[in-house]
Parts: structure tokens; sequence; C-alpha cells
């Protein structure tokens, strides 16, 4: 009989359940959408009960397909976003909506931190940013926040999860890392952030490794699901490693790039990686491992933008139309660049004042052009950042592994390739957190030796090699356009001062 395992991936706007063979295969996969809600300016929150009921249909969709025997699951990994953040009871009711990385409520919280407390990013390994759960505490204990002063516990949305399924007060450590609570080093929350945060250990949950095994699932649940109250599940990681253990990039010089609606760039390491600039993070995934990269607010939700602008008079543009026009131009878009900072920006600059912006636009360039430069303008920042990386590393990048869901775009894919003057290696599946979750699990329940062995179990496509001409005008253009931002970051500065 087949044995499965299922990879449960808990994203910014929708929820996967992915069912996979050991070979690494997709069987089935189901997929529940949620919006973002934006309740004031500047706030950017999601429903958790959505999404735990999200999760449940997702996984009782799998459970109950005719096609498989439900017993012949052997556990289910968990994945999910970073940096979520909602006020509970101590028996899990929410007292707030789940706030998202999105959110910036706290930039004036970040500012003091930076300019008073820097110290923050040597022991915690967070960037300074409003994405972070600190800097939302703080926001919430300088306003007297009715849902903060409530509060039993401060908790994402995956220890939401648990917490309500299984009782279990836990946290994986690369989610907890991502909170800006926690020391890298020591492996436990840190005091200093504590204090800047008015909380104590006790208004958190205990941090875990990633293989941690989480055991007697209530009834209720199992039932709503239709599965056995022992089915196991695996506490797993956050999205952004287990989708480097998706890829197989695991080894040293081995990075994978992630875009979906947003974008990342990272590595495994085996020590803590930082920089004065705070240019990249660096969060802990077990003892032995850290997961260092960055990431950047902007990604596909470029092209989602594209597609809303030139759909409002003509009808509704498809990806697969804008993919063609883009690729009947040029690399470099007839000298047009874009700075794709349509929401602010993380990595490498952390400036959540940054702006959108087209430069060289004149009246020869078309859609194509604007579409292509955009493209090209998400990769350049991708491309920024990794140099980061390879500062710190002090090698270059010996292979690149796309994923996510530009990697369906073979111009995307090859612009990526051209940038970077490397060959770029696919899998066939586009649910790589999702498959490093379900690997995780199966580590974690001994089915497989190591980690390491996923390589093994990776399909692959045709991997995508680079243009060197291609590569070598896009050098030329990179120069300009990373000199762009710091001649505009005070003029963005300024438009974010302008009253409304």
């Amino acid at each position: 009989m087949p044995s499965y395992v299922i990879g449960l991936d808990i994203g910014t706007t929708s929820l996967k359940a992915v069912l996979f063979d050991y070979s690494g295969s997709v069987v089935l996969e189901q997929e529940k959408n949620y919006p973002l809600l934006y309740p004031h300016q500047g706030w950017v929150e999601q429903d958790p009960i959505e999404i735990e009921n999200a999760a449940i249909y997702c996984l009782q969709a799998l459970v109950s397909n005719r096609l498989i025997d439900k017993n012949d699951i052997k556990g289910i990994g968990i994945s999910s976003a970073m940096h979520s953040l909602i006020c509970t009871t101590n028996d899990g009711d929410p007292l707030s909506a789940s706030i998202t990385w999105a959110d910036f409520r706290s930039e004036a919280q970040t500012e003091r931190l930076r300019v008073n407390s820097p110290e923050m990013y040597e022991y915690t390994g967070t960037p300074i940013h409003p994405m972070e759960p600190l800097t939302k505490l703080m926001w919430m204990k300088e306003n007297e926040w009715e849902p903060y002063k409530r509060a039993d516990k401060f908790i994402s949305i995956k220890e939401f999860i648990i917490k309500r399924w299984f009782g279990e007060e836990v946290v994986d450590y690369s989610v907890a890392a991502a909170t800006g609570l926690f020391d890298i080093k020591k492996l436990d929350w840190n005091e200093l952030a504590l204090e800047k945060a008015g909380i104590d250990k006790t208004n958190l949950f205990q941090p875990v490794p990633p293989t941690y095994l989480l055991r007697g699932l209530t009834k209720a649940i199992a039932t709503k699901i239709g599965i056995s109250t022992t089915t196991p599940f695996v506490i797993g990681a956050s999205d952004g490693p287990l989708a480097n253990l998706g890829v197989g990039a695991i080894e040293p010089g081995e990075t994978a790039i992630t875009i979906g609606t947003s974008s990342a760039i990272r590595q495994f390491t085996d020590r803590p990686l930082l920089d004065e600039q705070q240019s990249v993070f660096t969060y802990r995934f077990d003892k032995n491992s850290w997961i260092t990269g960055g990431p950047s607010n902007n990604g596909g939700n470029v092209l989602s933008w594209l597609q809303h602008v030139f759909s409002v008079y003509e009808g509704k543009m498809s990806f697969d139309e804008m993919n063609r026009l883009a690729s009947s131009v040029k690399p470099g878009a007839n000298k047009l660049l874009f700075l794709p900072y349509l929401n602010g920006e993380r990595a490498p600059f952390w400036d959540s004042k940054a702006k959108g912006t087209y430069i060289g636009l004149s009246p020869t360039h078309r859609k194509g052009e604007m579409i292509r430069a955009a493209m090209e303008g998400v990769i350049f920042n991708v491309y920024q950042i990794g140099h980061a990386l390879e500062k710190l590393e002090n090698t270059q990048h010996k292979t690149l592994f796309a994923n996510g869901g530009f990697a369906r775009s073979t111009l995307w894919v090859e612009i990526v390739a051209d940038m970077f003057g490397k060959t770029v290696q696919l899998p066939t599946s586009h649910q790589s957190s999702a498959w490093g979750a379900a690997w995780l699990a199966l580590y974690s329940l001994q089915e497989v030796s190591s980690l390491k062995e996923i390589k093994n179990y990776i399909p692959m496509k045709e991997p995508v090699k680079p243009n060197m001409d291609n590569h070598q005008y896009y050098q030329e253009m990179f120069q300009i356009y990373k000199e762009i931002y710091f001649e505009l970051k005070g003029s963005y500065a300024k438009l974010n001062a302008l009253h409304d």
C-alpha cells in the first residue's frame, strides 16, 4: 500500500494542504483563500478563526478524497508565514485580529528602536522594522490598546491553531526568531526585548525545535477533519526555511529565490550571519543551523497592480498576456527601470516609506516595456539582497533554486538566470514550503534518515541557463538601479510626511 504525508502551509493570503507520496510527487492539493483586512491606514490584518477554518477545510478535503485511504497518511507537517501577532486569552480565544507582517502601524516605535537600541538586531537576528511583533507590541503598550491590556498571550497564527487543536503552548524556533523577541544564540526569549514590549515569558509560548511532535489532537477537530486523534502532527517551521528545504537548497552556496505575492532570497548557514546595515535577517532553524536572507515586500503584487491598472479601461488582462507582451521586449525594457517598492520595502533598505517608481519613462514605452521593467525591477531588488548575502558569506551563490508562483513564468525565471549569470534549478511542484514541511514530518517520525536526503526526492524540470550577453547588459543597468533609491530616499520620506 502507498504511504502519504501532508504539508500544511499557512500563507499570507491562502492556506494550502498538499498530499505527497514519499517520492515528493504531489498526489492531491487543496487551497483556500482568505482576505487581508485594512481597518485603518497602515493596518493589515486577518481573521484568525477564518484561517483556522481554512485549515480544517483543506485537510478535510484531502482525507475524504476517494483516491486515497486516509489510513495511509503517516503524518502532517506545518509551515506558516512569519511575523503574525494575535492577542489571546489563556484558553486560546482571540482578542484581536491576526496582525500581519505587512502592517506598519508601529513605524514611530520602529524609528526609536533603531536609534536607541540597535543592539536588538545582534540579539535577535531580526532587522528592526514594523513587520516584527516586537515593534507592534511596543505600539500596543504605548497606545494602551484594549486587546493588549486584556491579553494573556501574544502568539502567531501557527501557535493559535496549535493551541486550539492540541492544547499545547509551543512555538518552533524559526517562527519565534521572526518576532524580534527571541535570542537566536540562547534559544530563549530575550529579556531586553520583553521589557520593551511590556511582557514577560509567561505571555509567550515555549520555543521548541522544528521536529517537535504534536500529539493529542482534540476529538472535536479530529471529527471535523475526519482523522484519528492519534494522527501525528509535526510543528515544522516558517515558510522561508521550509521552502529552502523543499527545493533542496540546504548546502553552503545553495540559494533559494521565492517569489509569490512578495519575494525572498535565502541560504542555510552553520552560524548566525549579521551585518551592521541590518540588510539581512538571520533566523534560527534548529540547534545546528540558521537561515539567512532577505525578504522583499514586493513580487507578484507588482504584476497584479499592473494587471489592475491596464484592465481598468480595456477589460482584464491575463498574466499569460502580460508575459507575452513582456517577452516581446528586449532585456532592459528599452532603457526603462522600475523600483518595485509598492508596499514600501524590507530588504535590503528596510524603508517602509519607499515607493514604486518608474525611471526613464518616455512616449516610446508601451505596456510590454512597463511590464518587463516591473519584472526586472523585482529581480534587481532580489539581486541586490543576494549581493549582501554573498558579502556576508564571503562566497558566491553556487546554485540557484527558484520556487513560488513566479516560477510558472519562463520569462521571469530567464531574467533571474540572466541577471545572476547562473543556471536556475526548478522543481516540478511549486509547493516547496509544503514539501519541506512534509519532509520534516517524515524525518521527525523516523520515516527518513536525514533532512539532506530530500535532495533525492524532489522532481525537477529542465534547468534554465543564463544568456551571458544579457547578464553583461543587466550588470550595466544594475549600476544605475542601485543608485536611484539613495537619490530618492529623502523624497520618499517627504512624500510620506505630507498630509492627506
